[in-house]
């Protein structure tokens, strides 16, 4: 397994499937779910296979990457687990992700916590800050706001 980790994103995956990797996936390693539309803007921090390992071409490859212009985190930030029962701590996460870890069934209000009353038009680029209902409290059906702001921004 050659090393990709450093690379930009398009070049790694030309690179895997130039050594007849076919089964190639990447993902958001900041754990904001963002997807990798556009692969030359982003750069790999993460392989799923470590470099130097012989495998099958047939192994699938998963790449960690972040936009090009952030920081690899020391490791993959996970995507926050679907809840047990009981509101998960989404304080930090991506509004994108902590959407997807809720039953599809629950209703989501989004409301920016900066005070400016902007619509939260693209999840995966705003942070929690606050939740109701309250992390631990059982999860029953009801209704759950965020207060969210922009990555980069300070909670209030």
């Amino acid at each position: 397994m050659p090393t990709f980790v450093g690379m930009g994103l398009q070049s790694a995956q030309d690179k895997a499937q130039a050594a007849g990797f076919a089964i190639l996936t990447s993902h958001d390693a900041l754990g904001r779910g963002r997807m990798q539309a556009f692969d030359r803007n982003w750069k790999v921090c993460s392989q799923s296979v470590a470099a130097g390992t012989t495998v099958a071409t047939t192994t699938m490859l998963d790449l960690g990457a972040v936009k090009t212009d952030e920081s690899c985190p020391a490791k993959d930030e996970q995507a926050p687990a679907k809840p047990d029962g009981t509101m998960p701590d989404f304080k930090g996460k991506s509004v994108k992700a902590a959407r997807a870890s809720l039953d599809a069934a629950t209703s989501i209000d989004v409301k920016d916590a900066g005070g400016s009353d902007r619509f939260v038009f693209l999840d995966s680029n705003w942070q929690v800050c606050s939740q109701t209902p309250a992390a631990g409290t059982r999860l029953t059906g009801q209704p759950v706001t965020f207060k969210a702001v922009k990555f980069g921004e300070s909670c209030p």
